[in-house]
């Protein structure tokens, strides 16, 4: 695998599809910090800086924006973390992936493309998020971010699987967690040497 700068670590900008503070998206993260292998390194994107949207405002590139582009671009990969809102992406979310896309000379060319990319979803309820994953994985497909596809990550009533300090204390949950990391650097060894 190419790491980051030749350094021995592997750097992945997560993206969180929820700002509130105790929303179950930062739950998830941090335990994928947790149960994450010694060589990853997990860069935290704070996109709540990023204004609404707004093509008049694109150019020239605001300061936010390099920032953000810059961040990304220090990373080898990315894995965006998202519950579901009317079975849909977060707005937060969708404004993050929006910005950091443009200005593009054509489609799927901008800072995204070809960073190997995880999605899990999260929910208090019976589906884990599966509405906005899928949709999700549509909008990453335009962006040219090759994504994994198996294993899939729906953490179902997620209020269970956390106890009162905010900890992961469900053991598949650890398991499958462990496991997906397993899965994503294999795949992005794969795509980093497609790359080269």
């Amino acid at each position: 695998m190419t790491y980051h700068k030749n350094t021995s670590l592997f750097r992945v900008l997560v993206l969180p599809g929820s700002l509130r503070k105790s929303a179950f998206t930062g739950l998830l993260i941090r335990a994928f910090d947790q149960y994450k292998p010694d060589y990853i390194e997990l860069c935290h994107a704070d996109i709540s800086k990023l204004p609404v949207y707004n093509q008049d405002l694109e150019l020239p590139e605001p300061s936010f924006l390099k920032e953000f582009k810059d961040q990304i671009r220090s990373c080898d990969g990315v894995l965006i973390v998202t519950p579901e809102y009317n079975r849909s992406i977060p707005p937060v979310l969708k404004n993050a992936l929006d910005w950091a896309s443009r200005p593009q000379v054509a489609p799927g060319t901008g800072v995204w493309a070809g960073r190997p990319t995880a999605v899990a979803g999260v929910s208090p309820y019976s589906l884990g998020a599966f509405g906005a994953v899928h949709h999700l994985r549509q909008v990453l497909v335009f962006l040219n971010m090759p994504t994994m596809q198996q294993p899939e990550f729906y953490l179902t009533f997620a209020i269970d699987k956390f106890d009162d300090e905010g900890k992961l204390i469900d053991n598949d949950t650890i398991k499958h967690i462990q496991n997906f990391w397993e899965h994503y650097i294999a795949f992005s060894k794969k795509i980093l040497a497609i790359k080269k």
